[in-house]
């Protein structure tokens, strides 16, 4: 199994789509990327922790690559906006791939360079690319949100 982890707004409709891909054997969502030591929902709410709201996916990589799951990322959210998706602002909502290996680096950067040259966005692309550091999990009624709620998106 491998890890990968993104930011894409809120973490509850990014987890969602993730839970959906073949290969994809786990997710969880948390908080990654901040200066406070094990932030609290409310806390990272504030926009004063550092942290955005990320989705940790375990995957295996002979079902579905790395690449394939930063299509699914570039793809699910517009990451041309600086710290905000849709409703939510804030740079917990921060566009944002957090790489584990010096490989993810790779792809990251080549697939992000990639999108901007194409011409599918009109502004440039504000995605952060930043080493993994210390995942905070979420408490546990974020787990699964949606799923629990019987509901495929946040906003309509």
């Amino acid at each position: 199994m491998a890890l990968a982890t993104f930011g894409a707004g809120c973490f509850w409709g990014v987890e969602e789509v993730f839970r959906q891909i073949p290969g994809v054997k786990n997710t969880t969502v948390g908080y990654m990327g901040g200066t406070t030591e094990n932030p609290t929902y409310e806390e990272v709410c504030t926009d004063q922790t550092g942290h955005a709201e990320v989705v940790q996916v375990e995957y295996d990589p002979e079902q579905v690559t790395y690449e394939e799951l930063l299509d699914v990322f570039w793809n699910n959210h517009n990451p041309t906006t600086l710290n905000r998706q849709g409703p939510d602002v804030g740079t917990q909502y921060r566009s944002v791939i957090f790489y584990h290996t010096e490989e993810q680096k790779q792809a990251a950067e080549a697939s992000k360079k990639q999108l901007d040259q194409s011409g599918k966005w009109k502004d440039p692309i504000v995605t952060q690319i930043e080493p993994a550091s210390t995942f905070w999990r979420a408490e546990e009624y974020h787990q699964r949100y949606l799923q629990k709620r019987g509901l495929y998106a946040c906003h309509l």
